[in-house]
């Protein structure tokens, strides 16, 4: 079996203050914990997101404050991060990351980011531990550069991807797709350009019910040439951020349905791991492996098929 491509770097994990909530190890635990699947995953490095890339998409003069360390004391409260050089490199890593992977994908048929899903991250201000909406960066830049000609983003975790939903707004060509907690962060939604807003304590079969009947009809209406998808582990019960009262199982169950979906359709797939907070670092980090878990098994279970024609 073909290894599947899966992006990571060592700096998407940086130090941060003693008891900071932001559980920043899970990043270097997930890489540690993914060398049980051995030689299924073959691992490429990214390389920082070029600042034009991010100017395409987030304001010319955040991106300047942000990479110079001149947001002030209120605009770094809002991200959740004191500044830094190593926070800077990060989420330029991250963004680098999901476009590699992106590009893998579009080769392949399959890959993943060990990171990445910042859908909070708005033209010109931070939010919620996201400064750069990797998301919409790429979608911007492959679409700007022809690689693909549309895309939709399944954006599955607990909270809705607002920034996304701003960013790409009037971009026709990128679909975006939220299905969150309703009652959860942020507190003001933005509109998605299809947005399922589930009850709070929504479980595991009410649950996949929704998402099945979703994603086989945003293919058929979408005709993406791509998919990127938001696998967030905030949807799980046990997560102080969410919602939502989803077990391992019903995890697993989802990431399985959007993998064993996508790849049904004949579309490459792209699968970020979102949010996750739990303060039980390996729980959360095995939550975080189901996917790459589930695309490995769906790789074992179908080749991709390379005839295919994205979009068409």
């Amino acid at each position: 079996m073909q290894p599947i491509p899966a992006v990571h770097h060592p700096d998407y994990t940086f130090p941060l203050p003693a008891r900071h909530p932001f559980p920043m190890e899970k990043f270097r635990l997930l890489r540690q914990h993914l060398d049980a699947l051995g030689d299924s995953l073959e691992w490429h490095q990214p390389t920082p997101i070029s600042l034009a890339a991010l100017k395409q998409v987030h304001d010319a003069d955040y991106i300047e404050a942000l990479v110079k360390g001149q947001l002030d004391e209120r605009a770094q409260r809002r991200s959740g991060f004191p500044w830094s050089e190593a926070l800077v490199r990060r989420v330029r890593l991250e963004t680098g990351g999901t476009l590699l992977g992106a590009r893998l994908a579009l080769t392949d048929g399959l890959a993943l980011n060990a990171a990445g899903g910042t859908h909070h991250a708005h033209a010109d201000f931070a939010s919620g531990y996201c400064l750069i909406n990797d998301l919409a960066v790429v979608a911007m830049e492959l679409l700007r550069r022809g690689e693909v000609e549309r895309l939709l983003i399944i954006d599955l975790d607990v909270h809705q991807g607002d920034g996304t939903a701003r960013l790409l707004a009037n971009e026709p060509r990128a679909f975006t797709f939220s299905m969150h907690a309703g009652r959860n962060f942020p507190a003001q939604k933005a509109s998605s350009d299809e947005d399922i807003a589930l009850e709070s304590a929504t479980a595991d079969d009410a649950y996949l019910a929704v998402l099945q009947q979703a994603i086989p009809r945003l293919i058929q209406s979408v005709r993406p040439g791509l998919v990127i998808y938001d696998a967030g582990a905030d949807v799980h019960k046990a997560d102080r951020l969410g919602h939502l009262a989803l077990t391992d199982t019903g995890l697993r169950a989802r990431d399985a349905a959007v993998i064993e979906t996508v790849r049904g359709a004949g579309l490459p797939l792209l699968a970020v791991i979102g949010g996750g907070y739990d303060r039980d670092t390996p729980a959360l980090v095995a939550r975080h492996a189901m996917v790459f878990e589930e695309a490995v098994r769906a790789r074992e279970r179908t080749p991709y098929n390379e005839d295919h024609e994205p979009g068409a």
